[in-house]
Parts: structure tokens; sequence; C-alpha cells
């Protein structure tokens, strides 16, 4: 079995745990027993649950970047948006552990931050512009839930579009 293969296993093991428990329930011991591994594979490679769950993370939402039609910049923002709102992990995330996002909203950019910059740079033209669209498209992936009734989040979305079109048009 290649390093590659076993990490992807694990990383499945461990979203899933996340998925059932939430990150606080999840321990290295139901990630290995799931992985069907020892703890000390795990241990080898991740010191901590919320390593692994940062590593799990960046893979899971990196996926849904990398899936998007960039050709349409504003398209493709606004699909990333609702792809990682309506992500089973981001939302057990935000639903039961809110708290591990906040270092990447306050204290430094993490991989998925450099993932998502490296698509949007090419696309919308420079790093500076990336950087901007990255913190509006974040804060309405973040926000808007907060932002409901009287209006929906199509609606929302929508304004998000109309944002990027005027930034980037």
């Amino acid at each position: 079995m290649t390093s590659i293969r076993h990490n992807d296993e694990v990383l499945d093991a461990a979203r899933d745990c996340v998925l059932a428990y939430g990150v606080r329930r999840t321990t290295l011991t139901d990630v290995a027993r799931r992985a069907g591994v020892s703890r000390m594979t795990l241990y080898r490679r991740w010191p901590d649950v919320r390593t692994l769950v940062a590593d799990v993370m960046t893979r899971e939402w990196v996926r849904v970047v990398e899936g998007l039609d960039t050709s349409d910049p504003v398209r493709a923002v606004v699909s990333g948006v609702r792809g990682l709102r309506g992500h089973p992990l981001w939302r057990k995330i935000v639903e039961a552990d809110p708290e591990l996002l906040v270092p990447y909203l306050l204290d430094r950019r993490g991989a998925t931050h450099e993932a998502v910059l490296e698509v949007l740079e090419p696309v919308v033209g420079d790093a500076r512009r990336a950087r901007a669209v990255l913190l509006v498209a974040q804060s309405f992936l973040l926000s808007a839930p907060t932002m409901l009734d009287p209006v929906t989040l199509d609606e929302l979305d929508d304004e998000l579009a109309a944002l990027l079109e005027a930034y980037l048009g």
C-alpha cells in the first residue's frame, strides 16, 4: 500500500469520525480503528487530532476549489462559496466546533487559503485582487447565514456575484 493511499484512508477515517462525533469527541484511537491502522502509525504523521483534522479540512476544501470551472471567475467564486457552505464537513465544524476556524480568520493563512489564492491569482489578474476576492468570499461563506430573514442564501449569493462583477468586471 502506498503512503499516499494510506494517508487518504486515514484522512477518510478522520473525516468520518468528525462527521459522526465532532472534532472534540474524535480521538486518534477512533481514527486508527476506523482506518485499520495502529495509533503509532497515526502519531508518526500527526501529533494530535487537531493537526489531523487540519489536513482533512485542507483536503476536502481544496477538492471543492479544484473542481470549479474558472473560465468565469465570478461564477467560480460563488460556486465555491456554495460548495463549501454545503460541504458536510464544513457544516459539522461550523455547527459543533466553530472555534477551529478562528485561527484561520484572525491569526494566519492556512493551506486552504494558499490553494485558493493559487487558483484565484491567474484568474483575477494579480495577488492583491485575489486576496480581496478571497476576503469577500470568506465573509459570505462565514456570515451569510447570520443575515437571513427576510433574504435567502440564494439572494445573498446573487449579491456576492454582483459585488464581484463590479470589482472584477
